[in-house]
């Protein structure tokens, strides 16, 4: 791993004797006709990076830093400085960054200068030599504490980026692009090959990042405004070029890990109540409704296309926010960011696709969600989409008039503690707190059974099985409301399920969706 190259010191002997490279002229209109140019030409492969080490393992990638010393724009006083992420390990291919200043584009040269090599990793490096590209970069900014430029967000590996809001720690990823995810033949990965950093003004409390994308199948200039905050909010434009034709596309996609929680089938001998990034997929709609489907790890691949013609957001969400729900001081799954995805203009008609695959690993990210247009795109054709990504805790707001599920807990049915006479049975208990429903009494479920209506009631849809059980009651000394259903699956190896809380000709909380995947 610390053996120097031959070959890399002799491209760095004749880099070193080249001229400097000539600012040119750049924007977002420049990126895009760039970008159009190029996606009437064969794709390239990505560049292999000369990085001075081979064969870098895990251990190997970890012990190399960025120097914060050497962070750019940091001795003029701006708030954000730009670091380097050195190439190696997984990351291999060639990404180019630039300075963009006054409309004119330079390159951010790094070095082995910029960086840290511990535990003996780059011991025979040359000085100050400089790299023929990095695998990505990371922003720093003062997002929780004035005097401490914390890492705001990261570009790393294919079109992976991720970012935080205060008082978070990094979790799921978003993509620049999904294609042809978990479907027949291989995903294709599209990559940002190169960057243009937009130099901030002073104080200037919000960052302009262009990037390239690249594909077999597609090209495409992406522009991002990124607003760090409680909730910080990155403003997308995305304008894609395809090369050839795409079966399905997945517009604003999101990566997430889920490995198991209270209503898990799937358990693992862990002294942790739940393990995940993410704990469900939120879809809202214009006309106020909101969906909440708990995500799982099922024991083979399962997949959801929810048809949308009215959507308004949707996002994987981490509503559990105390240390006490995970019981990890070191991940603190508990600070982990939920992300909305808020789409801009007209999308069209489509679906938000999730897709969940089976994990055996905390470290395996198996948790997918996309927007998917009903019409995949044929070669020639041009789209352009626009949305916000907003990265943060995300809590439910104060006054919103449905309730939200608090949780789901799941396990054997029928009476708990005793002898299972029918193994197909399965109980799933839903919490519902605050809206309009927190300060009803328990009186309120009690008018049906006097044979008029009740002022709140469960609506309870199943695709199969026998529902063989509903309760619904107020938890005493709380204003939660809590639904208990037992189903009987009996022969089905899938059964979907819907419950939400109605009263006065009107839905009083959120969807609640479930996709039961049970063992062949």
């Amino acid at each position: 791993a610390t053996a120097a190259l031959p070959r890399a010191l002799a491209a760095q002997t004749a880099a070193d004797a080249a001229p400097a490279a000539k600012p040119l002229p750049f924007s977002f209109d420049t990126l895009t006709e760039e970008m159009r140019r190029r996606s009437t030409e064969p794709h390239n492969p990505a560049r292999h990076i000369d990085t001075f080490l081979e064969g870098l393992d895990y251990e190997d990638y970890r012990n190399i830093a960025f120097d914060p010393d050497r962070a750019r724009w940091e001795p003029e006083g701006l708030q954000f400085h730009v670091h380097a992420f050195h190439p190696g390990w997984l990351f291999e291919e060639a990404v180019a960054v630039h300075e963009v200043e006054g409309g004119m584009a330079r390159p951010m040269a790094f070095t082995t200068e910029d960086f840290v090599y511990r535990s003996g990793v780059g011991r025979d490096l040359p000085q100050d030599a400089k790299l023929s590209g990095v695998a990505g970069f990371r922003l720093h900014y003062p997002l929780n504490r004035a005097d401490i430029w914390d890492e705001l967000l990261s570009f790393l590996g294919a079109s992976y980026f991720r970012a935080l809001g205060r008082g978070n720690s990094y979790g799921l990823s978003a993509r620049g692009l999904a294609i042809d995810t978990w479907r027949e033949g291989p995903e294709e990965f599209p990559r940002f090959s190169e960057f243009w950093l937009e130099r901030p003004a002073p104080g200037a409390r919000e960052m302009l990042v262009h990037a390239a994308l690249e594909s077999p199948s597609v090209t495409g200039a992406y522009r991002f405004v990124v607003r760090p905050g409680a909730d910080t909010v990155m403003e997308v434009t995305a304008r894609l070029f395809f090369r050839r034709a795409v079966a399905e596309l997945g517009v604003a996609p999101l990566t997430s890990m889920f490995w198991f929680s209270e209503h898990s089938e799937r358990r693992f001998d862990d002294y942790r109540p739940q393990v995940h990034d993410s704990e469900a997929l939120e879809i809202v709609r214009r006309d106020g409704d909101r969906l909440w489907r708990p995500l799982n790890n099922p024991p083979r691949l399962a997949g959801s296309y929810m048809e949308e013609l009215d959507l308004q957001s949707f996002g994987l969400m981490q509503r559990d926010r105390r240390y006490t729900d995970y019981q990890d001081a070191g991940a603190r799954y508990h600070d982990r960011p939920s992300v909305v995805v808020e789409p801009m203009g007209d999308w069209g008609e489509g679906s938000v696709r999730l897709v969940e695959i089976p994990a055996e690993l905390e470290v395996e990210d198996n948790i997918a969600a996309f927007w998917v247009p009903a019409t995949g795109p044929k070669a020639g054709e041009e789209r352009e989409y626009r949305y916000r990504l907003h990265w943060g805790s995300l809590r439910p707001e104060p006054g919103r008039p449905l309730a939200w599920v608090r949780g789901t807990l799941a396990g054997l049915g029928g009476t708990s503690g005793v002898t299972v006479e029918n193994p197909n049975l399965r109980k799933f208990v839903i919490d519902f707190e605050g809206g309009l429903i927190a300060a009803m009494p328990e009186a309120a479920v009690e008018a049906e059974a006097e044979g008029v209506a009740a002022d709140l009631a469960p609506v309870v849809t199943h695709s199969a099985g026998t529902l063989e059980g509903i309760v619904l009651f107020k938890v005493p000394g709380t204003a939660i409301w809590r639904l208990v259903l037992d189903i009987d699956g009996g022969d089905a190896l899938l059964v979907e399920l819907s419950a939400h809380l109605a009263g006065s000709g009107r839905k009083l909380s959120e969807v609640w969706l479930h996709q039961w995947v049970r063992a062949a």
